[in-house]
């Protein structure tokens, strides 16, 4: 078994070894590999102590010295090494109280979440699989190292993570692990919202996101915020989530979309979504089942009230969405808003021939009423695209 290792983390792993010390790669940069996927990091582990690290390598950053990490910096990368270790009593039910470092790998990767993450690897040694990690990865199978009850009681956040693996995989979750799952979900009250949240965000732009329904049907869903168990509750059209481009507002709004729009937004806030994220799904929310008529009027009038990504966004969720009925007609609302693109319409109140200040310079005194003749004055542009002339708006604002 041959993984092609990173040249500047293989020299690493080699100079490590040259000083007497055992390195490899682990964790999900091993379980990728195996799967054919690219690594989105590369990190090691050794039985060299952080100080013994940091004596091999010029150029090192403490990122985590309590728990044994030292980044070493090679080729303007930095790649984590951390030493072996054993974790102590996890009293908050997320953080192990103390960590004893190892000269035993076993050790090491004993106390990992899953059997998946817990194999390493080096040139030297090949494949490490104590815990049959790679017989996992074949069978498709999301399954704790040990007793699963203990790692869930160690940390709530692999209650998460297995479900969001599984979506990310395309794998099953282990009996055993799924009724471990169940019985510590209380424990997700320990877990903070920011971290729940990267979760289920991971998993809802996955290639599965119609395994968000697990979190549900596991009753974690309660222990994470109730208006969002609510909302899991009453969801429907899974398959739909998966036909949403993937990215994190499209597939939040599509979870979202039977909910009222502040109440998807009560939810996102809970969750400590970013302020981007949520004015998007509300819009989403707000507009994804309100048919547009196939008339550039009705049409410029939506689209200026939306970014130009989010008016193609809330066309492609009507698509896969809205009602069959409706199909014909928002292909005509598409065939005219690239036309409306195409002839450079005036769809922006900014893009308008007249400012608020060009009506100051022509004798309006400042104030509320200048807003409502520019709103008139864009309602008309808005109908009539060709009226966005500096001369026919002017002499419109003199008649108001």
């Amino acid at each position: 078994m041959k993984i092609l290792v990173p040249q500047a983390a293989g020299e690493i792993i080699e100079q490590l070894n040259t000083h007497g010390f055992e390195a490899y790669v682990v964790g999900g940069c091993v379980r990728d590999s195996l799967l054919m996927r690219t690594p989105e990091d590369w990190d090691i582990t050794t039985s060299a102590s952080p100080e013994q690290v940091k004596a091999i390598f010029p150029r090192t950053v403490d990122t985590g010295i309590q728990h044994g990490t030292v980044t070493v910096l090679a080729d303007k990368v930095g790649y984590e090494v951390t030493t072996y270790r054993i974790d102590g009593e996890y009293e908050d039910g997320r953080h192990p109280k103390s960590v004893e470092f190892t000269r035993n790998l076993t050790e090491d990767l004993r106390r990992r979440d899953f059997t998946i993450n817990a194999m390493a690897y080096s040139d030297r040694d090949g494949l490490v699989d104590i815990f049959e990690g790679q017989k996992d990865l074949q069978e498709g199978i999301i399954r704790c190292v040990g007793y699963a009850q203990d790692r869930f009681t160690e940390d709530a956040l692999r209650i998460l993570r297995a479900i969001r693996f599984s979506a990310q995989l395309g794998f099953e979750i282990e009996e055993e692990t799924k009724k471990a799952i169940t019985v510590i979900a209380p424990n997700m009250l320990k877990v903070s919202r920011e971290r729940i949240q990267v979760e289920l965000t991971k998993l809802l732009v996955s290639n599965h996101p119609e395994k968000i329904v697990e979190v549900y049907e596991s009753k974690i869903a309660p222990y994470i915020c109730e208006p969002f168990n609510q909302a899991l509750k009453t969801f429907s059209g899974v398959e739909g989530l998966k036909l949403l481009p993937a990215n994190k507002h499209m597939r939040w709004a599509g979870l979202l979309r039977h909910q009222l729009p502040e109440d998807s937004v009560k939810i996102l806030r809970e969750l400590k979504l970013d302020n981007d994220t949520i004015n998007q799904v509300k819009t989403l929310v707000s507009l994804w089942n309100q048919e547009i008529p196939a008339k550039k009027p009705d049409i410029r009038k939506v689209m200026s009230k939306l970014t130009p990504e989010l008016f193609s966004d809330l066309l492609s969720f009507q698509v896969i969405f809205g009602e069959k009925s409706y199909l014909d007609t928002l292909k005509m609302v598409e065939k005219y808003a690239k036309e409306i693109i195409r002839d450079g319409d005036c769809i922006h109140l900014k893009d308008m021939a007249v400012t608020g200040k060009e009506l100051i310079e022509a004798g309006r005194k400042p104030g509320p009423k200048i807003g409502n003749v520019l709103d008139t004055l864009f309602e008309e542009v808005i109908k009539n695209p060709e009226h966005n002339q500096k001369d026919y708006l002017m002499n419109l604002a003199e008649k108001l």
